[in-house]
């Protein structure tokens, strides 16, 4: 028998529950995993709340990423023993996820975890980090350099901001860091932000175009923030696209991208392929210090996760909530 974190709903009543399951509750998998840590991400706060539909079929385990050590295994990649990491796939929405002693999951949605990390740190950088290095990929592959000018990251204070802006400081971008907390401008400054930049600024009615400021964006808002985005972005600049905390609409023009050449860049991390992942991560241990990961890590014990869920999405939440599920296992 193993903890869980499980949601469960009845006709529209919504439960949730840290509960006892054993290895025969878990779903089809050719792989069962030893979770040494999970987070609490945006994503699972939705499901675990109940504010938006992301759990697909009922009872589910939220848990959208986690990192530990193969028990058993089917699959030609992997063996007894391999510590591995899983971000998306659906985990936590439509097969059970990492907030659980063990998960049993396709061997296909593993990568191994790279050498120089461990377990603590990867679940440390996780989805939210991982889809900050995609989007740092993105731009770079557009071209977008150092010299090309500052990169404005939107709600910089989270997960995908925070690894984000150090990601970009430390290759040397000019980094402008938008918060809606006045509050958190010192923790940004000390991630590499060179500027902060009050979310209200970019909240106003969007204007087809407007002064041209940045030549690459990070943005987790959409909606009328990465309208605001698009219309300042520089000649030939591209914004990585990977989030909607701000809503799914975007009130533009069509200005930005026919006068100034500006690029949209979605990012998924989702359904992202195996080698992307494995470079995102391999890029990760060699352009992070891992050693500066606790500034922007809290961690989280497996009981404390349901009661903390409603506060990641009133945004009291600052970085990344790490989850140490069995600890042990990362040695």
């Amino acid at each position: 028998m193993t903890q869980a974190v499980v949601i469960d709903k009845t006709e529209d009543q919504q439960t949730v529950t840290l509960r006892d399951v054993s290895a025969a509750d878990l779903p089809e998998g050719d792989v069962l995993v030893d979770v040494a840590y999970s987070t609490l991400n945006y994503k699972d706060a939705l499901a675990i709340t109940g504010a938006s539909p992301v759990v697909r079929s009922f009872p589910m385990v939220p848990g959208i990423d986690f990192a530990g050590v193969v028990r058993d295994s089917s699959h030609a990649d992997f063996k007894v023993g391999d510590k591995v990491i899983l971000n998306g796939w659906g985990v936590g929405e439509k097969h059970w996820g990492g907030l659980s002693g063990q998960a049993r999951v396709s061997g296909d949605w593993l990568i191994p975890q790279p050498a120089g990390m461990t377990a603590r740190q990867a679940m440390v950088i996780g989805t939210a980090g991982y889809t900050a290095m995609l989007c740092v990929l993105a731009l770079e592959e557009h071209g977008v350099t150092p010299d090309s000018g500052e990169i404005v990251v939107t709600g910089a204070a989270g997960g995908v901001g925070s690894v984000a802006t150090m990601l970009l400081a430390a290759k040397g971008f000019q980094v402008a860091a938008v918060t809606g907390r006045a509050s958190e401008a010192d923790y940004l400054k000390s991630l590499g932000a060179s500027s902060i930049i009050d979310r209200e600024e970019l909240s106003g009615k969007p204007r087809p175009l407007a002064k041209e400021r940045w030549a690459g964006a990070v943005d987790v808002a959409g909606s009328v923030v990465l309208a605001n985005v698009i219309a300042s972005m520089k000649y030939g600049g591209c914004v990585a696209a990977c989030g909607l905390a701000a809503g799914m609409d975007l009130p533009t023009s069509v200005a930005p991208f026919i006068l100034r050449g500006v690029t949209l860049a979605g990012v998924d991390s989702v359904m992202a392929s195996k080698a992307k992942r494995i470079a995102a991560y391999d890029r990760l241990v060699s352009d992070l210090d891992l050693s500066k990961l606790d500034a922007i890590a809290t961690e989280l014990a497996l009981e404390d996760v349901i009661e903390t869920a409603p506060k990641f999405l009133s945004g009291e939440v600052r970085g990344r909530i790490v989850v140490p599920v069995n600890p042990s296992l990362d040695a």
